[in-house]
């Protein structure tokens, strides 16, 4: 009898201790896969496997099964998608997502279910403001901030007539939008284009009869290297200077168009040289790991997961304690690759953004090279309209 008792009260305390850690956290890692921007979501999941790698396998202490699906840059594809990872799979965090149609599409769905959205690249302005939300966390930046800073730059740099150019889907608006705000010179026009367009004829016609001294763009993945490589074809470079954000300059564009990039001005929160160990650590392992240089996607990627993993060991395993985790993830506490890290009121970043150029290395690769910051703790536009609940 006091054996059957002395049994029971160890199941009892097991099933206790069961209520208060899980034995495993699930991340669903939603990215675009496939089609012309498969680069940017194929160096986020790297990122984040590679984080992850360096954890042994882990987050914050738990084993960690990351479920990984496409979704086809395809907004009903991801909603789909979403279901079976909150209702089927039931993940304990979702993070991927690259283009911000597909975030505003699926966003409410996994905002309802409670859980938390870690993004490694969508940051679209309505999540930033007014639909700010408790389980939306950014790890990368609000859309409009890269192309603020080039904006600041075109104008530092006395650029008088530009045309600007970016895709007809949310964070194509934002880019313009964010551009504009710190360009004060004349916009000779500004053009929108179908998001995946490769053909960019009559677009190289438009802005060569607006006769511009400088031209921005935002054009990520596979539509920056068609149109780039259009732009010097059609002889644009030798009268109209061509700046974009890094996502439009990034290595994976670099590494498709090469030296016709040279001289290219664009604006990123990091770089693969930046100066401190997390990021020399990051960029060196992940060389190791894939034989290639790291875009700002995979530093991304890299640092959701790193913000995970320390929620995760900072609630001590406790993930159904949705309070804990979130005031976690609130405080990130992690070592980011681009050094001290803080979220806003809004939960987006606050943090630095620098000017970086094409150029070639020590190793005779073109890629980019840090010329310098352009702003310090900047704070996105929206943040004051997020009343967090």
């Amino acid at each position: 009898m006091k054996t059957r008792t002395m049994l029971c009260a160890a199941v009892a305390l097991l099933a206790a201790q069961a209520t208060f850690a899980a034995d495993k956290v699930k991340v669903g890692l939603l990215s675009t896969l496939s089609g012309p921007g498969a680069g940017l979501g194929v160096d986020i999941r790297d990122g984040f496997n590679l984080a992850l790698k360096t954890q042994g396998g882990k987050l914050g202490g738990l084993p960690a099964e990351v479920v990984t699906a496409d979704d086809q840059q395809n907004p009903d594809v991801a909603k789909q998608t979403t279901d079976r990872l909150l209702k089927r799979d039931k993940v304990d965090f979702m993070t991927g997502i690259v283009f911000s149609n597909i975030m505003l599409a699926v966003g409410q769905t996994v905002f309802d279910s409670k859980t938390p959205y870690i993004s490694a690249n969508a940051g679209p302005s309505q999540y930033a403001g007014e639909q700010c939300n408790p389980f939306f966390f950014n790890v990368a930046w609000q859309n409009d901030n890269l192309h603020e800073a080039v904006g600041k730059t075109v104008m530092d740099k006395g650029f008088k007539k530009v045309v600007v150019l970016a895709p007809n889907y949310p964070a194509g608006k934002d880019a313009i939008n964010g551009f504009k705000r710190f360009y004060k010179g004349t916009v000779a026009d500004e053009i929108y284009t179908k998001l995946g367009q490769l053909d960019y004829a009559a677009e190289l016609a438009q802005a060569r009869a607006a006769k511009p001294d400088a031209m921005y763009i935002f054009l990520p993945g596979g539509m920056g290297i068609n149109f780039i490589k259009q732009f010097v074809g059609a002889g644009l470079s030798r009268d109209i200077t061509l700046f974009g954000p890094g996502f439009s300059a990034d290595e994976d564009v670099i590494k498709a168009v090469g030296e016709p990039m040279l001289g290219m001005f664009n604006s990123s929160h990091w770089a693969h040289d930046m100066d401190n160990a997390a990021n020399k650590k990051f960029v060196a392992d992940f060389q190791a790991e894939y034989k290639r240089l790291p875009s700002l996607y995979a530093s991304q990627g890299y640092d959701a997961a790193l913000l995970i993993n320390a929620a995760v060991r900072d609630v001590r395993g406790k993930i159904e304690d949705k309070d804990a985790v979130l005031k976690a993830l609130k405080a990130a506490k992690f070592e980011s690759v681009r050094g001290p890290f803080k979220f806003n009121n809004n939960q987006y970043p606050i943090q630095d953004y620098y000017l970086r150029i094409i150029g070639k290395d020590a190793q005779g690769r073109v890629t980019n090279k840090m010329l310098g910051k352009i702003f310090e703790n900047h704070a996105d536009a929206y943040a004051a309209s997020c009343k967090m609940k």
